[in-house]
């Protein structure tokens, strides 16, 4: 209902000027605080500007409410539009929509890919579109994938598919950490224990590396000498040693493989570009900060000092841009990373809003680089970066959820798990039902279903929270669970099974029953939806919303006869239900989920 929110408010707003025209001289312009009813008694809409107003022209709220009205009623088109509105409480005015408007506003939507979500166009002085690049997923090279990547990767993922769905060129990038000193140690640690890996394509699988990664790091620890040989490869890396960069690039192919199979599970694009990018742009990063008079030389490391970064101990803490042995920090990394993300095309990816995917333990760092960016005038004036954050993966028993011998859940294992208990289930079921299905069957419905479990339980909780991890739970075909969703649409795609002709137009429909125009109030809700999460970077906004309207959908489902009506109202509830589910289609989608029209 965006467009008639749109037009609703404009008409409101000229009854203002025209009803209190002593009050628009002196404000500049009023605002009819127009908002969605909070509930369907309420009628479809709500003003609530007469409470405000009445403080500067000094009259009754309910006074002031019928002033507007009379103003209101003045225009045709707001008659076209809107029933006679009406005052409730001490001057509240409810409006519904004429449901002639409401069933023009479904036709227009039946069969529009966008489903009214409008496409955003260039700014007037703009030719195209600047991108938006959104950082997330970000795994280390020699490290498996772990739960704690679960979140940053899906919900990069739908967020970049929404800003896609409205038009914006986005840069998915995967800032993988694939540089620095866990190299120098793993070279170093490998060249004693295993040197065929560092010259030969394949000859570690990703487990056994994390392994090694361990022990490097212990020995790194313990031993000085092993120190030591570790900065040397560090340095022979940074100055681009053809044999030290043959290992690491081995290496880094061997991780990326394994990413590589978990973002394939997941259905998830990425175009890699990790530390090792902006390596090369380091240098002007420090210079630069140096003539801007930013830097200051403390204990050898130059470090910014920026206002309100203060340790535990009271003192101002630094963020350090390069450490005394010469070597850079994240820090560094990042504020490389933000100018050649902003800066114009060719010499950067010309983006105009750079969105970073992490957990809330990294808000701090990204508050000081974002500082130091904006104190440096790095930032242009059109342009925003924004930091992500989210909440940790808690086990049931509301603690970080590990495994059983306390070591961090592999994502992968976590994955395979949910595939093989959605399986389990499918099974059981068919059994009681005396169905068969083929393998192939079990196995699609299984993966879909596991996947799609797991994704939605995530993303159905506000990221800023932690939220507790529950197989049980979330693969339940009840509650606000992704097999619920996925089984609303199984129930419409049976409808058309059992001869209900889903394809047919959109024309001559009509309708009569609360529980239809409580479905259509639900659905023309979707394009209001999808902005506010583009803007506020919220998915779970759009879960809730897909979980509200499965629920309207089974009510009207359930009440009113859809094949055995009588025309036009069996072909007018045909069209709801095409409708409904080409909404949860595309809101699914969105979320990165994939759909079933059996399970």
């Amino acid at each position: 209902m965006r467009v008639i929110y749109q037009v609703l408010e404009k008409q409101i707003t000229n009854a203002l000027g025209k009803a209190f025209p002593e009050a628009k001289e002196s404000q500049g312009s009023l605002n009819p605080h127009l908002m969605r009813a909070t509930k369907p008694e309420f009628g479809d809409f709500q003003i609530n500007g007469a409470l405000a107003l009445a403080k500067v022209i000094k009259k009754t709220p309910r006074k002031i409410a019928e002033d507007i009205i009379k103003e209101l009623q003045k225009n045709s088109e707001f008659q076209k539009l809107c029933l006679p509105p009406e005052i409730a409480g001490p001057g509240f005015i409810n409006i519904s929509i004429r449901e002639d408007c409401l069933t023009s506003e479904i036709q227009k939507r039946y069969r529009d890919k966008q489903l009214a979500v409008p496409l955003v166009k260039p700014n007037n002085d703009k030719k195209e579109l600047e991108p938006i690049i959104v950082d997330f997923s970000s795994p280390n090279i020699a490290k498996e994938m772990h739960v704690g990547h679960l979140r940053s990767t899906i919900i990069g993922d739908s967020i970049a598919r929404i800003l896609e769905f409205r038009g914006h060129p986005v840069l998915r990038l995967n800032h993988v950490g694939d540089w620095g000193t866990q190299f120098g140690m793993l070279i170093a640690h490998l060249k004693s224990v295993a040197p065929k890996t560092l010259t030969t394509a394949n000859a570690v699988d990703i487990g056994d590396l994390v392994t090694f990664y361990r022990q490097a790091k212990r020995c790194f620890d313990e031993d000085e000498d092993f120190q030591a040989a570790s900065r040397d490869e560090v340095v022979k890396l940074q100055k681009g040693d053809p044999k030290t960069l043959k290992a690491w690039s081995l290496l880094c192919n061997q991780s990326r493989k394994e990413f590589q199979k978990i973002y394939d599970l997941l259905d998830i694009q990425l175009e890699e570009r990790g530390e090792s990018f902006y390596n090369p742009l380091l240098k002007k990063v420090v210079d630069d900060l140096a003539k801007s008079g930013l830097l200051i030389t403390d204990n050898g490391a130059k470090c910014i000092f920026l206002e309100g970064f203060i340790g535990k101990d009271g003192k101002p803490m630094p963020i350090i841009i390069q450490k005394t042995d010469g070597g850079y920090n994240y820090a560094t990394t990042d504020l490389a990373a933000i100018r050649y993300r902003l800066n114009p095309k060719p010499e950067g990816d010309g983006a105009c809003r750079v969105i970073y995917i992490t957990d809330a333990g990294q808000a701090n760092h990204f508050a000081g680089v974002f500082q130091i960016a904006k104190e440096a005038n790095w930032i242009p004036e059109h342009c925003r970066i924004e930091h992500v954050p989210f909440g940790l993966v808690q086990g049931e028993d509301g603690k970080k959820l590990k495994t059983r011998s306390g070591e961090t859940v592999r994502l992968k294992d976590l994955l395979d798990e949910a595939i093989h208990r959605a399986k389990q289930d499918l099974i059981r079921r068919l059994r009681e039902e005396t169905r068969k299905e083929s393998d192939d069957f079990i196995e699609h419905v299984s993966k879909t279903v596991g996947i799609a479990a797991v994704k939605y339980a995530d993303l159905s909780q506000n990221r800023t929270t932690n939220y507790q991890f529950s197989f049980n739970r979330m693969l339940s075909l009840q509650g606000n669970t992704a097999p619920y969703l996925l089984y609303a649409l199984v129930r419409i795609a049976g409808i058309s099974r059992k001869g209900g002709d889903l394809d047919s137009e959109a024309n001559d429909i009509e309708f009569s029953e609360n529980q239809e125009w409580n479905l259509i109030r639900e659905l023309l809700k979707f394009d209001e939806i999808v902005i506010e999460v583009e803007e506020e970077l919220l998915p779970n906004r759009l879960c809730n919303y897909l979980f509200e309207l499965c629920q309207v959908f089974n009510r009207f489902y359930d009440q009113i006869p859809v094949l055995k009506a009588k025309e036009p109202s069996k072909s007018s509830r045909l069209v709801l239900c095409r409708l409904t589910a080409e909404t949860l289609k595309l809101g699914l989608n969105l979320l990165g989920i994939q759909t079933l029209e059996r399970m």
